[in-house]
């Protein structure tokens, strides 16, 4: 994959102190399909699937998960088969935008009740109904996941920020950059799914011994819970495309830059501080609005 496409923008808005400098690392600019941090969880998966000899991935995710479009993509490019464990019963002969995307990709899609999608037991029953394929977390949570994404911050310079700030999901993305920042650099995860405190664990357990990078995990920015919307959320993504001409989804680097904005402030951040903002892409998402609901 290459990276030539992606940028570092630094941007400027009215609730911006100048005496606080931000840029957005635009991971969503990689490619179309495996958009933003989504290649950097599945690279090292990836390649341990080939070494290994096995012939594809399987993987979970729900309706509109932007991990199950990015695996098919993928595992097409890699020349792998993809299968996908799908939480929810099947909507007749509909699917959604993602599901279309990643059928027509080439991968297995089966669907199952969110019961059985919670029950540990049977993914084992699933991942032995395809003993050659690698199977992969739910959004590429695990080390090789975590793996991939100490790239992230070494795409350009950044050790002059000091401070990085990151939606989490599944905290992997987050565990990568702790991993690869330097110990002068605060990294701050911002939560997107409501009451997920569990998410602390779930990093601490993909950090390299000894780390010693301070990092803290926010949970009152989820703006309602996981994918939940609201009029105020649409309408500062509308605006903060007006202002700096950079689109965000409405389930992860939106609420990000919501967050940014109320830490700001709240006076999280030093004066002079440099804070760069991980773009973890998915504006694919936003295909589940109606039309004309976004600017962009």
């Amino acid at each position: 994959m290459r990276y030539d496409s992606i940028t570092l923008d630094s941007f400027h808005t009215a609730w911006l102190p100048a005496s606080i400098q931000a840029a957005m690392l635009r991971l969503d600019k990689i490619h179309p399909e495996i958009s933003g941090n989504k290649w950097f969880k599945l690279k090292e998966n990836i390649n341990a699937a080939i070494a290994q000899g096995r012939t594809g991935l399987l993987t979970y995710g729900g309706a509109y998960s932007n991990h199950i479009a990015a695996t098919a993509m993928a595992c097409k490019e890699a020349g792998l088969a993809a299968t996908g464990i799908i939480r929810g019963e099947e909507n007749g002969a509909k699917l959604n935008h993602t599901l279309q995307t990643a059928a027509s990709l080439g991968m297995e899609l089966l669907f199952v009740t969110r019961e059985d999608y919670r029950n540990p037991a049977l993914k084992a029953h699933w991942e032995a109904l395809y003993p050659q394929y690698l199977a992969v977390p739910e959004g590429g949570h695990n080390a090789l996941g975590a793996k991939g994404c100490e790239e992230i911050i070494s795409i350009f310079p950044t050790t002059h920020f000091t401070h990085i700030l990151c939606a989490a999901g599944t905290g992997t993305t987050l565990a990568g950059l702790i991993n690869s920042a330097q110990p002068h650099q605060r990294v701050t995860g911002v939560s997107v799914l409501k009451g997920a405190q569990y998410l602390e664990q779930e990093v601490r357990d993909l950090l390299h011994a000894g780390n010693t990078t301070p990092w803290e995990l926010l949970h009152d920015h989820h703006g309602g819970g996981y994918a939940k919307q609201s009029p105020a959320l649409i309408d500062f993504i509308n605006t903060f495309y007006t202002d700096t001409g950079i689109p965000t989804d409405i389930i992860y680097t939106g609420k990000l830059v919501m967050a940014f904005r109320e830490l700001l402030q709240q006076g999280y951040f030093p004066e002079n501080s440099h804070v760069l903002l991980i773009h973890t892409g998915g504006l694919q998402g936003n295909l589940s609005l109606p039309p004309g609901v976004l600017s962009f």
